[in-house]
């Protein structure tokens, strides 16, 4: 019996009567008992046994053995791959060659492994009190308990961060750019290349940065963009100069809710009584926009845009690469993304319930498709034509991407199973968690029925028939063309 490894103990020894009744040399059929078969959408091998219970799974080099929804373990030797999930999400464990993480519901983590630098590095992170990494380089060492004192590196957006009695007192950097606050985020004072700044927020703050030239990534000398901030009563009054020492400097200032004005030479905007009342005249995308109020009713003429807009009832909008349309919001909605050689087009229907996503390449003419009605079904063909149909679907359409779902959870609500490949012309289709199967290629066919009390088989010069386990007869396929497979 073929994947008879690690199997548990208790799974092996359920099913221990039906091996007896297997011919000697063909996989068990036993419905949702015990079920061996080769894989449809690629080369490999598959074993479910108890239903959705538990199966183990061979893709070319990749082993995968699951217990769902309580774990899973994944290998493969070629790649370095190893992953271990236990009530996924709540404990997972990934490998890929010498990096590694443990992580608890997304917030208790411990990873390592070589970076980028060739110096290794253990972390633990128990969110959001302790934070610890150690690394061959000590320069890259920190440790931080939250709230007392710690140091943390990389995390946050930030390089570097250094608290003492958060949110008494923090000091950041980000770049050149650091940053002192006071009771965080009343209080800060920062400085920086051609920069400095205070704020008392929400009453009072400045900040000015001159037109400063760095070193960029590749070596050349570029340019940083001077900028001029100050509010008073945020957000009622501030004035903001942006783009200093480009031709594109930017003027904006306002005292809102009544009145908020940009000026730069590429655009014009003007707000009255924002959000009801904007004029945007955008020179250098090639259109002009009128909203009152947005984003409920807006109209935009030129080239770079055009949009009509009266929320909920319809919308259009589109220009050269884009358009985005929706009737009785959020009833139906379509949109597209068309930049050669991608066309990417969706429809939805009531938000998530429905959802037909078509994304072809233009210059292969080759398409990826996808659609789904929530939670009922979910059918997938990829660019090779491979199609998969699963019903139910209750997860699935909100993590597509995701290998984890799938493999921790979908075998327990798969009631329908389906899939065809057009390069090998190989089908396959699953009941009730194989109470009813059939596999079908051009040389081969398998039904079985009802735990396996009735399968047939045939090849290229045979076929054969079971009845509760016991062979009936065999004879040629020619005489039983009716169960023929038919090519799609």
């Amino acid at each position: 019996m073929r994947f008879s490894k690690c199997i548990p103990a208790a799974l092996l020894a359920s099913v221990t009567l039906l091996t007896a009744f297997s011919s000697l040399g063909d996989p068990l059929s036993a419905g949702p008992l015990w079920d061996d078969f080769d894989l449809t959408l690629a080369p490999g091998h598959r074993l479910e046994v108890l239903g959705p219970l538990f199966y183990q799974q061979q893709q070319e080099t990749q082993h995968t053995w699951a217990i769902p929804p309580l774990l899973s373990y994944t290998q493969d030797p070629a790649v370095g791959l190893k992953e271990f999930d236990f009530l996924y999400p709540i404990l997972t464990y990934d490998r890929y060659g010498d990096q590694y993480r443990w992580q608890f519901i997304q917030l208790f983590a411990f990873a390592g492994g070589p970076m980028d630098t060739n110096d290794v590095r253990h972390r633990i992170t128990l969110f959001p009190f302790y934070w610890q990494q150690r690394s061959e380089n000590t320069n890259e060492n920190y440790t931080a308990v939250a709230p007392f004192y710690g140091h943390i590196k990389h995390h946050l957006f930030r390089d570097d961060i250094f608290f003492v009695m958060f949110p008494f007192y923090s000091e950041t950097r980000k770049r050149d750019i650091i940053t002192d606050n006071y009771l965080y985020p009343f209080v800060h004072f920062r400085h920086g290349d051609g920069l400095s700044g205070w704020q008392v927020w929400p009453l009072i703050g400045h900040e000015h940065k001159d037109v400063t030239i760095r070193t960029n990534g590749f070596g050349d000398i570029e340019t940083v963009p001077g900028h001029d901030d100050r509010f008073a009563l945020w957000p009622i009054f501030f004035t903001h100069y942006t783009g200093l020492g480009t031709p594109n400097a930017s003027f904006t200032q306002g005292a809102w809710p009544f009145y908020t004005i940009e000026r730069s030479a590429d655009r014009d905007s003007t707000s009255i009584l924002w959000p009801f009342f904007t004029t945007i005249d955008e020179r250098a995308k090639g259109y002009r926009e009128w909203d009152a109020p947005w984003p409920l009713i807006e109209f935009a003429r030129g080239e770079g845009k055009t949009t009509s807009r009266v929320w909920p009832f319809f919308s259009q909008s589109h220009n050269a690469t884009l358009e985005d349309n929706f009737y009785m919001w959020p009833f139906y909605k379509y949109e597209r993304a068309h930049s050669d050689p991608l066309d990417r087009q969706r429809t939805r229907i009531l938000f998530f319930l429905y959802s037909d996503t078509l994304t072809k390449n233009t210059e292969t003419g080759k398409a990826n498709r996808g659609n789904y009605l929530w939670p009922f079904f979910i059918h997938r063909r990829d660019f090779n034509g491979n199609e998969r149909l699963q019903i139910l679907a209750p997860l699935e359409p909100f993590v597509q991407g995701s290998h984890k779902i799938p493999r921790d959870y979908s075998p327990l609500w798969s009631l329908w199973r389906q899939e065809h490949n057009p390069q090998t012309l190989a089908s396959s289709q699953s009941l009730l968690w194989n109470l009813y199967r059939r596999d079908a290629s051009p040389d081969h066919k398998k039904v079985s029925l009802l735990f396996g009390l009735f399968q047939y088989q045939s090849g290229p010069e045979f076929y054969r028939w079971r009845l509760f386990y016991i062979p009936l007869g065999n004879g040629k396929p020619a005489e039983f063309s009716s169960l023929s497979l038919e090519k799609r």
